[in-house]
C-alpha cells in the first residue's frame, strides 16, 4: 500500500532547555546571562519561597526583586500585581521558580509587558514548554496562545522536585498532556507525533519508584523528562475536550488544577476511543497494559490520589453549569462532545465511577 505524501507545518519553540540534576542554582544566572537581563523579577508562591530565594541570591545585582503572589488559576488580580511589582522593579524579564501556576503567572506579566521569561520548573507541570495562558476572572477561566509567553530559556533540574509529595498528581496530568494533543489533535505533525508514547512511558514508569523511594534522583529525572515532553507536545498541538473541561472546572470552582486533571482523566478516553482508536493502541504500549484506561484508574485509589471531583468539592449541580459553560467555548477534539456527552463524562468523574463499567 502506497504512502500518502507528507503535508504539514511545524512550529518549533524559539527556547533553550538546560536538563540537568544539580543545574539550580548556577545554571540560572547563566540563563540571565545569555538573555541579556540585567534587572529581572524572580516569581514564586508561598510554598517555593525558599527556592525562590536560593534563586534570587545566585543572581545577585541582576535580581531586581522577588515576589511571591502566585496562586492557582492566575487571577486577573494577581496577574495584575505582578505587573505592577515587575514595573516598579523597572524588571526587564522574569525568572519563574516554582509549578504551572508561577509559570503561569510569569506568562501573565509577560502577555502585558513582553518581558522575556527563564522557567525553573519545581513541579512535573509541563506549562514552561507551551504558549498557553491562562487568566480567571468572574470564576471564568479565559485561555489563549501567544509566542510572547513561550519560556525563552528552561533549565530543568531534577533536584528541585525532591520537595514534592511521592505521589504527585502532575505525573497523572502530563500523561493527558502528551495523549490529548499529540495522539489526535488536528494539527498534529509527524515529528511531534514521535514524543508522546515515550512522554507517557517515561513519569509512568518513574511514579511507583518514586513513591518506593522518594529520594531517588533517578526516577524524579526520568519523570520531569517525561513532563518536558508532555509540555512539548502540549505546546506545539491544539488542546481537547479533557483539558477544556479541566480549565472550565478550575475557574468556575477554583478546583487544585492536577488533582482535576487526575480525576477527570480516565473519563475522557472512553468518551473518544470510538473515533481514534489508534490513541488506546498508543497508549496500551506506552504503559505496557491490555486496558489503558483502567491503568489510569485503578492507580489512583492505590496511591492516595482523589478519585471524584465531589471529593474536591463541587456539587452535582455545579457539574450541569460547568457543562453550560463548556459548551459555550470551542475546542479542537477528534467527535462532536454533545451536552449529554459532557453531562456523562462529568457526572462519572464527580462519582468516581470507573469509567471502564466495573
Amino acid at each position: 500500500m502506497r504512502e500518502r505524501a507528507l503535508d504539514f507545518t511545524c512550529q518549533a519553540q524559539p527556547m533553550r532547555v538546560l536538563f540537568r540534576s544539580g543545574a539550580v542554582p548556577d545554571a540560572v544566572p547563566d540563563a540571565v546571562a545569555l538573555l541579556a537581563l540585567c534587572r529581572v523579577l524572580v516569581l514564586c508562591d508561598d510554598h517555593g519561597l525558599d527556592t525562590a530565594r536560593a534563586v534570587a541570591a545566585s543572581l545577585g545585582d541582576a535580581c531586581a526583586d522577588l515576589h511571591a503572589g502566585a496562586v492557582t488559576h492566575v487571577p486577573v488580580e494577581v496577574a495584575d500585581l505582578a505587573v505592577e511589582a515587575a514595573r516598579e522593579a523597572r524588571a526587564d524579564g522574569c525568572v519563574a521558580v516554582g509549578g504551572g501556576s508561577v509559570t503561569g503567572l510569569a506568562k501573565a506579566v509577560a502577555l502585558r509587558t513582553g518581558l522575556p521569561i527563564v522557567a525553573v520548573p519545581t513541579t512535573y507541570a509541563g506549562s514552561g514548554m507551551t504558549p498557553v495562558w491562562g487568566l480567571t476572572e468572574g470564576a471564568v477561566k479565559r485561555t489563549g496562545r501567544d509566542p510572547k509567553v513561550v519560556p525563552r530559556s528552561v533549565v530543568y533540574d531534577p533536584l528541585l522536585t525532591l520537595t514534592m509529595p511521592p505521589v504527585g498528581c502532575d505525573q497523572r496530568h502530563e500523561r493527558d498532556r502528551a495523549r490529548s494533543p499529540a495522539l489526535y489533535a488536528p494539527d498534529c505533525t509527524p515529528i511531534v507525533s514521535l514524543m508522546p508514547e515515550e512522554g507517557v512511558r517515561a513519569p509512568a514508569a518513574a511514579l511507583p519508584e518514586i513513591v518506593a523511594d522518594p529520594s531517588g534522583h533517578d526516577a524524579r529525572s526520568r519523570a520531569l523528562y517525561g513532563a518536558w515532553l508532555c509540555g512539548a507536545c502540549l505546546g506545539a498541538t491544539s488542546t481537547g475536550l479533557h483539558h477544556k473541561l479541566c480549565h472550565v472546572l478550575g475557574g468556575t470552582f477554583d478546583l487544585p488544577h492536577a488533582e482535576t486533571h487526575a480525576v477527570v482523566l480516565p473519563h475522557v478516553p472512553v468518551c473518544n476511543a470510538p473515533a481514534v482508536p489508534e490513541a488506546p493502541a498508543a497508549l496500551r504500549r506506552a504503559l505496557d497494559v491490555p486496558d489503558p484506561v483502567r491503568e489510569l484508574h485503578e492507580p489512583g485509589e492505590q496511591l492516595g490520589i482523589p478519585r471524584s471531583l465531589a471529593d474536591l468539592g463541587p456539587t452535582a449541580a455545579g457539574v450541569d453549569r460547568a457543562v453550560d459553560v463548556a459548551l459555550g467555548a470551542p475546542y479542537a477534539n477528534p467527535r462532536p462532545a454533545s451536552a449529554d456527552d459532557l453531562r456523562a463524562v462529568l457526572h462519572a468523574a464527580w462519582a468516581g465511577e470507573p469509567p471502564y463499567g466495573g
